[in-house]
Order: structure tokens, then C-alpha cells, then sequence
């Protein structure tokens, strides 16, 4: 497959696509119920912006938190400006939701009113604001008990001239990382991905008019690029230069991405290349048929299928190796020490660190691969559930790359995941 015909694949298989309907009618829904509370209007649409990676275009397949400002009317800005106010317009907002929504949970979460839709997974965050002189936002903040400032569409302003000077190829680059992140589990806000796609783009004119056919040196170059950024809490964020968090460092597996990058472009044109970037960015490249060594049930299956995936927090697993007569130990801590496993051995998969608050659902996938797995008709790679308490116990069998992936569900969407490499020698 050539470089163009499978980039243009992976950008097209990343596009929201049907949910913009859906998105489009809650969205509408939700400003004529805030059009009747606020300004008595009946049927009403206006006074509302669409912001984050979705008002930004910058959005792909999978997001499920939707960011919307609705601008109250300047009449009512007087009566909220006590330290109460944002706490009281927070509420009504939050009770006029409720009343249009009964059955759909609606609750106050500091800044923001959030209305999560089970029937789709979306997740819409409602920040009432009252708009300034100079374009800007003023939002409420219920724990400070103050009235901060937004600038939305200075980011989106500058998204859009960025991506016009680049021949939409920023906008390309920053779906084409989400997709990166999702895959890998990188805990990375979309402004912030957005922020750095946009400092690449200010650093070099490479890649302004750069066609499909090169986009494969775009990618290889970014990751160098986001490898080798200094390990900060924030970033000035593109257009507004406000503060965005980033919440746990990146680099290392930018890194790892680089060097898939590179190993991808020296495979170009075959089955191989479209293996390397499928690891990349997920299952929206699409693979070269080939034919294996052995007839196989290819039984893998991939959590997109199950659920919309969109990365929001940071998840580590780890795994406990053990044998009758040798001293428990870290499987993470062996393959640093390139330790090979050996069959016979029991292993129990635990998640050590995961920053998603409870409740949320624990999956599994244990993929065998490689010839000896093809051989015996044992790939595996279902998705499964824990057989411990939030744990995998599972035991070495036969010699291979296998491999071992942890998602955690919330609201019906894969919120963190992580992988650890099990090689047996």
C-alpha cells in the first residue's frame, strides 16, 4: 500500500463522522432549554459555542466530551457577582437541565455543568459564561466562589489560520495524535495536543503544502519533535497563552513512537509498514493481507469495536511472576533488566496505578503471537474480563511476543488503558 493511500485511509477512518448528528441535535437541545430559562425564547439556537477539540475541528472517532459555552444575558450579570453567584448560576442551569433531562445524570462539577447521555456515551460539559468586551469569557467557578477568564476563540482563532497556512495538515497531525494517544493510553488533553501540533507548525515550514505521500516523514518528525519537550506541569497554551496542564509526561513513549516511525518508513510498501503504523495509531490503519505460515483463528478483537475510546487518564499495570521455589518478582522490573520469562511460570496482572475515580469497569486482552501461537491455533486477544479482583491470573505457556492490555470502561466509554509486553524465551 502506498504511503498516500494509507494515510488517507487512516485519516478518513478518524473522522467523527455519523455522531456530528447526534452531537449537532443534544447540542440544539440543550441551548433552547437554557433559551427558555434565561431569555424566555422559544425554539432558540443562538448564544451558544461549541469549544475544546470539537469546536477546534480537531476532534476524531470516539470523543465522548463535548465542551459548549452558553453566554447568559449581560442583564443578570450584576445579581451574580458576589461570591455566591457562581454557585447560584451554576445550580439553575444545572435544574433546568435536570428538568429537560430527567432521567439523565446532571450534576455541578465546579466550573461546569455536566449532562451525561447514557444512550450514547456523550458527555456534554456546559460552562455558563457572560461574554466581555474583548471576546473573552467570564465562567464560574463554584470552589473558588469567583469569576475566571476563558479565551476559546483565540484557540480556535488560532487553529484555523495554522491550519490554513499548513494546507489543513495541522488539523491532520492533531487527529492523527489523538489517535496516538488513544491507542497508547497517553493522558493528554486535547489543547494540549493541539498547543504542541501548533508549535511544531511555527518551528518549520517543511510541511506546509505537504501531500499524503510525505505525511509519513510529518509523523517520524513530530515525534522527534514531542520526544525531546521538556518535562513541564503546563504549556502556554496556541492563541489564548493560557495555562493547560499536562497532567503526566509524554515523552518516553513519543519516543518509542519516533522510532516505530522510523522503522515504519523503512518497511514503505509493505505488509510490514502497515503493521508498524497500525501500532501507532490503532486499528483505523488498515492492514495488507498477507498469507501466514500455519491456518490460525484470528480470534483478536479490539476494544474500539466495544466501546468509543477516549483517553482521559493514566493507567499502569504490572504483573507478578512466580514460580514453585524462586522469589516472586516485577515483570516491568525484568524487562528493564532484559530478563527473558520462561513457560511454566504463573503471572498475576494487577493495575498499580490508575487516576479514574470509582466506579468503572476492569477488561482485559491476552494476545499470543507469533509463529508458535499461529502453529498451535492460539492466538487469543479477546476481550475479557478480570478473574481476580481487578486482576489477570494467567500462566506462561509457549514461547512468543505475547502481549497483555488493561482498559478501564467509565460511562460506557474506555477512558485509560495500558499495555505490558510478555516475551518468553
Amino acid at each position: 500500500m502506498e504511503t498516500s493511500e494509507l494515510f488517507s485511509s487512516l485519516l478518513q477512518n478518524l473522522k467523527v463522522g455519523d455522531s456530528n448528528i447526534t452531537v449537532a441535535s443534544r447540542r440544539d437541545e440543550i441551548t433552547k432549554a437554557l433559551n427558555k430559562e434565561f431569555r424566555a425564547k422559544e425554539g432558540s439556537t443562538e448564544h451558544r459555542l461549541m469549544v475544546g477539540s470539537y469546536g477546534r475541528h480537531t476532534a476524531i472517532r470516539g470523543v465522548s466530551d463535548l465542551d459548549m459555552l452558553y453566554a447568559l444575558p449581560p442583564s443578570i450579570r450584576a445579581n451574580h457577582a458576589g461570591e455566591t453567584g457562581p454557585r447560584r448560576i451554576l445550580a439553575q442551569v444545572k435544574d433546568t437541565l435536570q428538568k429537560r433531562y430527567p432521567n439523565t445524570e446532571v450534576r455541578v462539577d465546579q466550573c461546569v455543568v455536566r449532562v451525561q447521555f447514557s444512550s450514547n456515551s456523550f458527555k456534554f460539559e456546559v460552562q455558563p459564561v457572560f461574554e466581555n468586551d474583548d471576546k473573552s469569557f467570564s465562567y464560574p467557578d463554584s470552589v473558588d466562589r469567583g469569576w475566571k477568564v476563558t479565551k476559546p476563540r483565540d484557540e480556535i482563532r488560532a487553529t484555523q489560520e495554522c491550519n490554513e497556512r499548513t494546507s489543513n495538515n495541522m488539523r491532520h497531525l492533531a487527529r492523527m495524535v489523538r489517535a496516538w494517544k488513544n491507542t497508547h493510553g497517553v493522558n493528554m488533553g486535547g489543547l494540549l495536543i493541539d498547543t504542541l501540533v501548533h508549535r511544531f507548525f511555527s518551528r518549520t515550514e517543511c510541511y506546509n503544502s505537504a501531500g499524503l505521500h510525505t505525511y509519513d516523514l510529518m509523523v517520524r518528525d513530530f515525534f522527534e519533535f514531542l520526544a525531546v519537550q521538556p518535562d513541564q506541569s503546563y504549556y502556554s497554551a496556541l492563541g489564548s497563552g493560557q495555562n493547560v496542564a499536562a497532567k503526566k509526561g509524554f515523552q518516553p513513549k513519543a519516543k518509542k513512537a519516533y522510532k516505530r516511525s522510523l522503522e515504519a518508513i523503512a518497511s514503505e510498501g509493505t505488509a510490514t509498514a502497515n503493521k508498524k503504523w497500525r501500532s501507532m495509531f490503532g486499528t483505523s490503519v488498515p492492514l495488507k493481507a498477507v498469507s501466514a505460515a500455519h491456518a490460525f483463528d484470528n480470534s483478536e478483537q479490539f476494544i474500539e469495536d466495544w466501546y468509543p475510546v477516549d483517553i482521559r487518564h493514566s493507567l499502569t499495570i504490572d504483573c507478578e511472576v512466580a514460580q514453585n521455589g524462586w522469589r516472586p518478582a516485577s515483570l516491568r522490573k525484568m524487562l528493564e533488566e532484559r530478563t527473558f520469562l520462561h513457560a511454566n511460570k504463573t503471572l498475576d496482572f494487577t493495575i498499580i496505578e490508575c487516576s479514574a475515580d470509582r466506579p468503572f469497569e476492569v477488561w482485559w486482552k491476552v494476545l499470543n503471537r507469533g509463529s508458535e501461537a499461529e502453529k498451535r491455533n492460539e492466538i487469543r486477544g479477546q476481550i475479557i474480563k478480570s478473574n481476580r479482583q481487578d486482576a489477570r491470573h494467567e500462566r506462561t505457556k509457549f514461547r512468543g511476543e505475547h502481549v497483555v492490555e488493561c482498559y478501564i470502561i467509565k460511562d460506557g466509554v474506555a477512558v485509560a488503558r495500558d499495555r505490558i509486553d510478555v516475551p518468553i524465551a
